[in-house]
């Protein structure tokens, strides 16, 4: 896999220190983070660090294929550098917003025309560690 700075040069975005830390944590987790995450992981290493910065730099990261924005609930914005089809599964007793594999293959695709450009499937449930206890 290419590293960080690669991958954001290959999109034209100039591979900052906060940048590529961003994309670092966000492509280094299945968790999903939100910005409040995000701002939570790197404030004490990166003290200058604004949620506003996160903010921009992952609306960057989305607007050039390098992370998806998760929008499961209304209110609740989540992001993957996970940029292949696959679907998110949230738990709703515990929160957490797990990927599960998707076939391509059969999912429907309209026809006539339409030019597919994403593919969000999201599950609520119960996850197995939850169901568990």
């Amino acid at each position: 896999m290419k590293n960080a700075k690669t991958l954001l040069e290959e999109k034209n975005i100039r591979p900052s220190f906060q940048r590529l830390k961003i994309y670092k944590l966000l492509s280094e987790t299945k968790e999903h983070p939100s910005v409040e995450t995000i701002y939570n992981e790197l404030k004490e290493e990166i003290p200058s660090l604004s949620k506003m910065t996160i903010y921009n730099t992952l609306k960057l990261f989305v607007e050039n294929d390098l992370a998806r924005l998760i929008t499961i609930e209304e209110n609740e914005a989540r992001f993957d550098a996970d940029t292949s089809v696959h679907g998110h599964f949230k738990c709703n007793e515990c929160g957490r917003v797990l990927d599960f594999p998707v076939s391509e293959a059969g999912l429907p695709v309209p026809g006539n025309g339409f030019k597919v450009e994403n593919i969000d499937l999201f599950v609520r449930g119960i996850c197995p560690g939850c169901r568990q206890q």
